[in-house]
């Protein structure tokens, strides 16, 4: 069995030489007990539900002390504000459906095949690869007819 989030924190920030506090709690228990991808606010009002005092500016303060400490990553998924979740490897890349908004993720070597290439082809060492696949979830998906024109390019029309 894992170790519970709220112990995961506790040893990330002592070994770290940073204290443990209510605030950094509060923001770790709500992105942590979820899998969905947060916005600030809605880590906020998460939080507000277990500390009201805790402050947007403490939320933030809080966010990006545990992306130096890659215990979470931010995202721009939906073109607006940054959405923060859970660091994961690399090699998971996110699949945002473009109907209902629900993202995934998905494992697999496209990230390692892009790393290579710009290593091999462009002399660049990438430090992190976040890569987003827009499209329609199998859901949504099926909600729509195939179009012929569409078939092979993975897109599905209105009409048939």
């Amino acid at each position: 069995m894992s170790p519970h989030p709220r112990d995961d924190l506790r040893v990330t920030l002592v070994r770290s030489g940073h204290r443990v506090t209510g605030p950094r709690r509060a923001v770790w228990e709500a992105v942590s007990s979820t899998g969905d991808h947060l916005t600030a606010e809605e880590i906020a009002d998460r939080v507000g539900q277990v500390d009201p005092d805790v402050n947007l500016s403490s939320i933030y303060r809080s966010l990006a002390l545990f992306a130096e400490l890659g215990m979470v990553r931010e995202s721009s998924l939906h073109g607006g504000a940054a959405h923060w979740e859970v660091a994961h490897p690399d090699e998971q890349f996110h699949m945002r459906c473009r109907s209902c908004g629900r993202v995934e993720h998905h494992a697999g070597d496209l990230v390692e095949q892009v790393r290579t290439h710009l290593a091999d082809e462009h002399r660049f060492l990438a430090d992190q690869v976040d890569l987003l696949v827009t499209g329609l979830c199998q859901e949504c998906s099926s909600k729509v007819p195939l179009e012929r024109s569409d078939i092979g390019k993975g897109r599905r029309g209105i009409g048939g």
